[in-house]
């Protein structure tokens, strides 16, 4: 089996020059979704002079250019460049991902270029229908909780969906199997996190991480009115500085459905080892728990709750959300958000350093 497997991949890589011409033309499709948010914020910050209280907003933008072409043999080459809507959402020429899908019936998935990882893309976390993500650092758009905590990014102190040392959108290889009765296999290649910029993605003394693996695993089925969402994740990488320690990643979730009425939870680590990568890094790990019920007519709701906590020596660091929220669909690709979130993040190692706050808002999403 991975005799073939191997064999079919290394068919698909030479396809474009190997193949007869396509009576197909390409499919030049494209999308993409904007938030806009107005709220209300209550926040007291005891780690600095800043005034986040009064109404307040926040703004999610991306457009997707997803052109594709099927041959005649059956395999599909596609393109995914994502272009973000705010300033310096994809760094100085506001690309984030982008990367080429190479994918067929039997093949199953290959994506090549700047984007997560097969772990991260297999992860599943509590549900909600709101916008305003507490699993995510959305949310310290309206309350400043990077102030008291590290805070790091693509990491589980913040979020269930991980990467090893937080790496994101680096360029890598990743291959998907072919459903099998609702179970997707995962498995990703970066040769190291030293970004996507000319000259370091292949120049490993600008990283702290090398040969980063991940493995995900995805299952997903429905039984009548009943339905089963799991997803788990690991990855490791080796550690560029002597004497370091190898960062791993893991985490494990899912979700269950009853009838209008959905359940769900998480558990994610990332470990960085007795001797961290990098300065400032930490173990850290995350839980959450939530629900959602879909009501008759256009109206969702939802309740939820994310717990992060960071390791220190000198004591633990904590970050504790809370959501509930409604969604009402108003017509194809546009929806109403109402929510109320309260956050908090303290370093229970240092004195009159906790942020928290109570945000209540309102959002339109549109997606096309």
């Amino acid at each position: 089996m991975k005799k073939h497997l191997l064999t079919t991949s290394a068919i698909a890589l030479g396809v474009a020059a190997a193949a007869p011409a396509s009576a197909q033309e390409w499919n030049l499709d494209w999308g993409g979704f904007m938030s806009q948010h107005v709220a209300f914020a209550d926040v007291t910050d005891n780690t600095a002079v800043n005034d986040f209280d009064g109404v307040v907003f926040h703004s999610s933008t991306e457009i997707h250019f997803t052109p594709s072409i099927t041959l005649d043999n059956g395999l599909t080459f596609g393109i995914n460049v994502q272009f973000e809507g705010e300033n310096g959402g994809g760094g100085a020429d506001g690309i984030d991902e982008t990367y080429m899908i190479i994918s067929g019936d039997t093949l199953g998935r290959i994506e090549v270029g700047s984007e997560n990882s097969a772990g991260y893309k297999s992860m599943v976390a509590a549900p909600g229908v709101t916008s305003m993500y507490i699993n995510s650092p959305s949310i310290s758009a309206f309350i400043p909780l990077s102030n008291a905590l590290p805070w790091q990014f693509r990491q589980a102190g913040v979020s269930a969906y991980t990467e090893v040392g937080g790496n994101n959108d680096v360029d890598r290889i990743s291959y998907y199997t072919p459903d099998f009765n609702g179970l997707t296999l995962g498995i990703s290649y970066a040769r190291n996190n030293g970004g996507n910029a000319v000259g370091s993605h292949n120049n490993n003394t600008v990283a702290t991480l090398e040969d980063i693996w991940d493995i995900g695993a995805y299952y997903s089925q429905t039984f009548g009115t009943t339905s089963v969402t799991i997803g788990a994740r690991y990855g490791i990488a080796d550690a560029v500085a002597a004497g370091a320690s190898d960062p791993e990643t893991w985490g494990i979730g899912a979700q269950l459905g009853f009838g209008d009425f959905t359940v769900g939870a998480h558990y994610a680590e990332n470990d960085q080892g007795s001797t961290p990568f990098a300065a400032g890094q930490v173990d850290q790990q995350s839980w959450s728990i939530g629900a959602t019920y879909d009501a008759p007519g256009a109206w969702s709701f939802e309740a939820l709750a994310f717990m992060g906590e960071y390791d220190i020596a000198a004591g633990d660091q904590e970050y504790n959300a809370y959501r509930i929220g409604a969604s009402r669909d108003l017509g194809p690709g546009v929806d109403w958000d109402i929510y109320a979130i309260y956050a908090e993040a303290d370093d229970k190692a240092t004195a009159g350093t906790e942020v928290k706050g109570t945000v209540i808002g309102t959002a339109i999403n549109l997606s096309f």
